[in-house]
């Protein structure tokens, strides 16, 4: 039997340390948060998507009673951003979450499976690595890429 550990480098900041453009995309997810739907988990989740012509795609969670029919943040903005910037790439993503006291949470949220393929499929289209930054209330996690969330992916080989 043969076993592979797999290493992931998660870099914890405080906001303090983040530069100029990250701020930016930390300060748009959480604003995004306050646009959430959640009348059902109460847990308000913000995404913002920086892409390669300049924009910065912001989104957030919709829940339906209907359930699954809501969308989460991350695929929110990740799916507007394609529709309606087809030729840009994404450079990286920030994600922000707030919890059912309706502050910000204390540790990072990470995106759910289904978000974790579907950015994947935008880092590939993009073809180099996406940087994602996860808020918390203190700490933020900066990943150097979706892969890093989804070391084993699905891939269509």
């Amino acid at each position: 039997m043969k076993e592979v550990n797999l290493n992931i480098p998660v870099k914890v900041v405080a906001y303090d340390e983040l530069d100029e453009k990250q701020k930016t995309l930390v300060d748009i997810a959480r604003e995004a948060t306050l646009r959430s739907y959640a009348p059902y988990s109460n847990f308000k989740v913000g995404a913002a998507i920086a892409l390669s012509n300049g924009e910065v795609i912001p989104g957030s969670n919709q829940e339906n009673v209907a359930y699954p029919s809501g969308t989460c943040a991350e695929r929110s903005a990740c799916f507007y951003a394609h529709a309606r910037y087809p030729e840009a790439k994404f450079e990286a993503i920030a994600i922000a979450a707030r919890g059912t006291d309706d502050e910000f949470v204390e540790t990072p949220a990470a995106p759910c499976g289904a978000c974790r393929q579907s950015l994947l499929e935008y880092e590939t289209l993009a073809g180099h690595d996406v940087e994602v930054i996860l808020a918390g209330a203190k700490d933020i996690y900066v990943l150097k890429s979706v892969k890093s969330l989804l070391p084993l992916a699905f891939d269509s080989f």
